[in-house]
């Protein structure tokens, strides 16, 4: 497996204390796409092992890792698409999935929640891929993962919403979020623990999609989809309303609605933000003018979370360090937002149990 060297730069004015203490910091990240923290070099070892290099810019590495750095969101999205056509066979995502897995360990993040979206692989894309060949690649990286790295993971399946439209008069189309549905009940038993609904908020409203989320949520599911990114607080209270969910991917823009802030913080209901993903993809100039401060002081659950961190060049060990070096956190307060994500998570609660009192036991003996 190709070794990953990828380290995006921490702030130049962070403490080097407070840098190593961030990271031996136990972390779960719970909003974070799996087709998206796939680092440069696993990529050309895909290409290689397809023989598909001529689809890459280039096969120097050095080049490579350049054009991973990001421009604009079509850039973003060439990116993406490029990586999800070389993931073929269930041996791909055993790779990425361990690859991932040593990401984690050498954060020190003991749990994640990763966003695969199956109907890209499955019906979009003709790479002759099944739903079976998905979840044998996802299991048997998840499981050498655990076993090398002692790092845990599951899954949230989540819609593309974009392709749900249909046509000049984007007319719903039920099938994306029926077959979307079906494979996240199939692979409950392999981890996956959440239905989502991810892509680009605008002319894609939540609303349609409220029959799928529904059967997901009866069959045990936790509902987070993506809102308040791309779109203010109507996308938020579409998903809080017609989709039942239990966390809002991003939802910063929620910061428009003094109504909406009220009912997120009186049900409890958790933000999973981004802050480099927001500035990178515009939805903030600049990230002193990010709410995520302002969220946190209204009593919102806040977790903090990376998103697709080499394309954004960051990871989650430098999302915390912005929040110190941009906003003023201490280790008493990036404590308690890192433990957050332990317990708003979807883990079994067994697992959930052992990973808090981990945590517990590293902030007791740790210097808050």
């Amino acid at each position: 497996m190709a070794s990953n060297s990828f380290q995006p730069a921490l702030p130049p004015n962070l403490d080097p204390d407070l840098a190593a203490w961030i990271q031996a910091m136990p972390k779960a990240e719970l909003h974070i796409h799996l087709e998206g923290s796939i680092q440069p070099e696993t990529l050309l070892e895909l290409a290689r092992r397809h023989g598909r290099v001529h689809e890459l810019p280039s096969d120097d590495l050095a080049e490579l890792r350049r054009w991973f750095v990001f421009r604009d969101f079509p850039h973003f999205v060439e990116i993406y698409l490029t990586i999800s056509n070389l993931l073929r066979t269930p041996e791909d995502f055993a790779l990425i999935v361990h690859a991932c897995g040593a990401d984690m360990a050498a954060q020190n993040i003991r749990y994640r929640e990763l966003t695969v979206t199956p109907f890209t692989h499955t019906d979009l894309q003709q790479k002759g891929l099944t739903l079976d060949d998905l979840l044998e690649g996802l299991e048997a990286g998840r499981v050498q993962a655990r076993r090398d790295f002692g790092v845990e993971m599951r899954w949230i399946f989540d819609i593309p919403r974009n392709v749900s439209f249909q046509g000049p008069e984007q007319r719903y189309d039920p099938g994306p979020a029926e077959r979307t549905l079906a494979y996240a009940l199939a692979g409950r038993d392999y981890g996956v623990i959440g239905f989502g609904l991810g892509g680009y908020e605008v002319g894609a409203p939540p609303e349609p999609f409220a029959h799928a989320f529904r059967a997901a949520k009866e069959a045990g599911l936790l509902s987070v989809p993506h809102a308040g990114e791309t779109l203010g607080p109507e996308s938020v209270w579409g998903a809080l309303d017609a989709l039942q969910a239990d966390r809002i991917g991003h939802g910063v823009r929620a910061m428009e609605d003094p109504a909406l802030l009220t009912v997120l913080r009186d049900r409890a209901i958790p933000l999973e933000v981004n802050l480099t993903s927001n500035i990178c993809l515009h939805v903030y100039p600049r990230l002193a003018g990010h709410p995520f401060p302002h969220l946190d002081r209204m009593g919102l659950i806040l977790t903090v979370n990376s998103d697709d961190p080499p394309l954004f060049n960051t990871d989650l060990c430098r999302e915390y360090a912005l929040l110190a070096t941009e906003f003023g956190y201490g280790r008493a307060d990036l404590a308690r937002l890192a433990r957050n994500a332990f317990q708003v998570s979807g883990a079994p609660p067994a697992l959930k149990e052992r990973l808090l009192a981990e945590f517990d036991r590293w902030a007791q003996q740790g210097e808050l």
